[in-house]
């Protein structure tokens, strides 16, 4: 057996409302008056209030210091700049986040980890981030490491998936998972649906989850079942690559109805793995990819916006933040629960470039 025994959080300390983010895109795009006015609508339709960067200038409309102060902030920061920033930031960030999952776990003992799973797609170098959290955490140097990287959104339920099967071969273990981005180094100003889908949803952030073979914490989350298939037809849809200037998103309008079309039959059988009835739900933790992918799966599996209110108070104050987003919405529960909660399931969701969709089922424990 395995159990999440805590959850942690971090965000850049800049933090942005999506009105003054619009104005930004707006001053760096250029667009004609028409396409200003849609980007304004899309902004402003996505649900989203504040955003985290790690980047300042989002904050300003002169004085930059990561863009060119050209009226089209050319020459356009190369991959190699935007990784930079990477190196400066992840680390700080990623360290932050362990140590707000240490406050909500005193057990924590650095020296009883005994595997470290990071997680990643907004950056990369090497010696990685995972050596360095080895020696900034004073971690054991002989702690096995597993990098799990180029997934996007639905990449912390892989590194949930590979911490059960370690739990489940070693009693002892005990699992740290770091998942970090900073989705906001990779804006694109070329002017595209893509593009105003992906500057309108994107933002930085962290999230540190300990897992662990056995534990006696007050409150815990058992990995009770996974499961996971490829919607195929959305292949084109979700897509993630390393161009010139930047990671280049393509994201399409079409991505809530592909989710939409395959979420009932991805729930049945993941239900269908421990004879369980979508009835037998207490709370939904879904990784909120988008309003409208939120207000999708509701209409699939019928379920009101109350029932979804950790997705939707993550996607308000902090935006998609990639890998971390879901353990966000994760946490945002986790802090809510109570005694007769007790047994109760958490049905999890999310979704990513291939098209992925992943499912996972949580029961609770309280002590």
């Amino acid at each position: 057996m395995s159990y999440i025994t805590a959850i942690g959080k971090a965000n850049p300390s800049i933090r942005i409302s999506q009105s003054d983010l619009a104005d930004f895109m707006i001053q760096a795009m250029q667009p004609d008056a028409a396409t200003a006015r849609i980007l304004r609508t899309v902004f402003k339709a996505s649900g989203i209030d504040y955003r985290h960067t790690v980047i300042e200038d989002y904050a300003k409309k002169k004085d930059y210091t990561f863009f060119p102060n050209t009226p089209n902030i050319e020459p356009f920061p190369s991959t190699e700049q935007r990784m930079k920033i990477f190196y400066e930031h992840a680390l700080p960030l990623s360290v932050a986040a362990v140590k707000n999952m240490v406050v909500n776990n005193p057990s924590y003992d650095r020296k009883s980890i005994t595997h470290l799973i990071v997680v990643c797609c907004t950056g990369m170098y090497a010696p990685g981030l995972d050596i360095e959290l080895v020696e900034q955490l004073e971690l054991p140097t002989t702690v096995q490491r597993t990098s799990i990287t180029f997934m996007g959104c639905y990449a912390a339920f892989n590194a949930l998936k590979v911490a059960d099967a370690f739990c489940a071969k070693d009693e002892n273990a005990k699992v740290l998972i770091v998942c970090t981005e900073l989705c906001s180094l990779h804006f694109q100003k070329s002017i595209s649906e893509d593009n105003l889908l992906a500057n309108a949803l994107f933002a930085d952030g962290s999230a540190a989850v300990l897992v662990e073979a056995q534990s006696d914490t007050k409150v815990k989350l058992k990995l009770e079942a996974f499961y996971n298939d490829l919607a195929r037809e959305g292949a084109n849809d979700m897509a993630w690559h390393i161009g010139n200037v930047g990671f280049e998103m393509k994201l399409s309008t079409y991505v809530p109805d592909i989710i939409k079309k395959g979420i009932g039959e991805l729930t049945d059988k993941l239900l269908r793995k421990i004879q369980m009835r979508i009835e037998d739900i207490r709370y939904y933790a879904i990784h909120p990819g988008g309003k409208k992918i939120l207000t999708a799966i509701e209409e699939a599996l019928l379920i009101g916006p109350g029932q979804n209110f950790a997705a939707y108070h993550t996607l308000r104050n902090y935006g998609n933040m990639s890998s971390p987003t879901v353990l966000f919405v994760l946490r945002e529960i986790f802090d809510k629960l109570q005694q007769d909660d007790h047994d109760k399931h958490i049905l999890s969701f999310a979704f990513g470039p291939g098209l992925t969709l992943e499912s996972m089922l949580l029961q609770i424990k309280m002590r």
